[in-house]
């Protein structure tokens, strides 16, 4: 058995967040990170206080809306949009930040990533939404795909 390593870590975490969200297509998770320290989290669902797709179904469903298009038609706020709001709301800045996620952004939320001034995302999941690599490397955001970390949680000692 090895330690994970630092990107493996937050994965892992990004994983455990996304087991928050409230969405019936995709559980995303993310972790903005500085310096080996958790800034914010985020997954995707609907606004705090209002009814979810768990409750009431999903709109992209029932329209045959496939994955990546028509953002607009969805209750949900994605897990990047989430961990920029929480960062905002608790005045922390992402500048210099990592962002992990389960899976990459589709590219409104790349947009709001690139302003923050994040210098790398990393995950281990494919969204159906390709438009964000060019606006990272425009931006110079470095981008990692890595391998899915193992669910299971493992001890040392």
């Amino acid at each position: 058995m090895k330690r994970p390593d630092t990107d493996e870590y937050f994965l892992k975490i990004a994983a455990v967040v996304a087991e928050r969200s409230t969405c019936c297509r995709h559980n995303v998770g993310a972790v903005a990170v500085r310096g080996k320290h958790i800034l914010s989290t985020g997954y995707n669902g609907a606004p705090a206080g209002f009814k979810d797709c768990l409750e009431l179904g999903c709109l992209r469903n029932e329209l045959g809306i496939p994955s990546g298009e028509r953002h607009e038609i969805c209750r949900a706020i994605h897990a990047e949009q989430n961990v920029v709001i929480q960062a905002a709301l608790h005045g922390v800045s992402l500048e210099g930040s990592t962002i992990y996620a389960t899976h990459t952004p589709c590219v409104l939320c790349a947009k709001i990533l690139t302003n923050t001034r994040i210098k790398r995302y990393v995950s281990f999941g494919k969204y159906n939404d390709n438009a964000f690599i060019q606006l990272f490397k425009e931006a110079g955001i470095e981008l990692d795909i890595k391998d899915k970390p193992s669910s299971r949680i493992s001890y040392l000692g």
